[in-house]
């Protein structure tokens, strides 16, 4: 169990220098104290992307500074990194979409109807990937969530199907993992060893997963793969970070949608961290060659990338100054001299 507690702050939020977006005014928690894996995750604070007003997306669309749209890209099993785009772009016709239902739950949700592994549908009830919220994409969460009987028919499917492998215990003993040694290290080259697949949405559109979006690598033992799908005790179907790895999930609230594109994030990460600013329009790489241009999003017209409209940008005033003191009274009359500043500058003493 985690948790967060703070208190909500306003500043002005910069959104770096690869991006054209002007620099905005945003609300905001600052966050006085965490438990559980928050505290001790790598990660020093969480964005929230979700629907509701204090969402970021939420306060830029209402500012009209965006569309209601943003994308995801997610890295690979051994490549970090990825990127995200504020904003509308025109997608590829590559990319595959589901319906997403804003009303149904406060997640984002999509219409899974059946998967298939090894281009075999797995036998179960209608609508079982329908249970409560339907099924919720959330990028917050590490690794995938089936309903019990989704979870099973899914294991003993893949199980099926590499036989060759050897059955391994998992990294932590205080977990019953699924894994196989003898795939080798080589990522690329999983597919050999492991099944493709299939995601069917309600519309019929399909998206295919490699073996790096349902499997994690052993951490104790070379060469050996772990399932990274497990079982959930309540009826709905979670889909974490893992099922979409070096994938562009579009969440296209605008047209009530997602939409998913599998591609090379790393490659995309690269061009967006490209040194000064702005960046040009970042491409991503598909694997069968197709090029997906993201146009940046653009300043306000006349004003600089970096001054919000309707302000003036003033940036620091540097003072070099020599003062000769006996040291008792110097604190108080530095304190005295940054408000004679802040009063002829006309700004807060705290600026100062």
């Amino acid at each position: 169990m985690s948790s967060s507690s703070g208190v909500l702050g306003e500043d002005i939020v910069s959104f770096g220098n690869e991006s054209e977006l002007v620099p905005q005014r945003a609300v905001f928690g600052c966050e006085n104290r965490e438990t559980g894996d928050l505290y001790s995750q790598r990660a020093d604070g969480i964005m929230g992307l979700g629907r509701g007003q204090l969402s970021i997306v939420d306060q830029l669309v209402d500012k009209s500074v965006i569309g209601d749209s943003f994308s995801l890209c997610y890295g690979g099993m051994d490549v970090g990194g990825g990127a995200m785009v504020l904003g509308k772009f025109t997608p590829p016709p590559e990319m595959v979409f589901s319906h997403s239902d804003p009303f149904r739950s406060p997640y984002y949700n999509i219409e899974l109807k059946e998967m298939h592994v090894a281009g075999k549908r797995l036998k179960l009830p209608t609508g079982v990937f329908d249970g409560r919220h339907g099924t919720v994409l959330d990028s917050g969460t590490t690794y995938a969530y089936f309903q019990k009987d989704a979870f099973v028919a899914f294991r003993d499917a893949i199980l099926r199907e590499v036989h060759s492998l050897k059955r391994v215990r998992g990294p932590d003993p205080n977990y019953d993992d699924i894994c196989f040694s003898g795939a080798g290290r080589d990522v690329s080259q999983l597919s050999k060893s492991f099944p493709a697949v299939e995601m069917v949405f309600n519309n019929g559109n399909k998206l295919l997963l490699s073996p790096e979006n349902y499997l994690f690598r052993h951490t104790k033992l070379i060469g050996a793969y772990c399932l990274g799908i497990f079982a959930n005790t309540e009826s709905t179907t979670l889909l974490g970070g893992i099922v979409v790895r070096n994938t562009l999930v579009t969440y296209d609230r605008d047209n009530d949608r997602i939409g998913f594109l599998k591609t090379n994030c790393s490659e995309l990460w690269r061009r967006v961290k490209i040194s000064g600013a702005p960046a040009p329009a970042p491409s991503v790489s598909q694997s069968n060659d197709t090029n997906l241009e993201i146009p940046p999003a653009s300043a306000a017209s006349g004003s600089p990338a970096n001054v919000l409209p309707g302000s003036f940008h003033i940036g620091f005033i540097t003072f070099d100054m020599s003062i000769s003191t006996n040291g008792s009274k110097l604190k108080l009359n530095l304190k005295e001299l940054g408000q004679l500043i802040s009063k002829e500058l006309e700004v807060d003493n705290s600026q100062v």
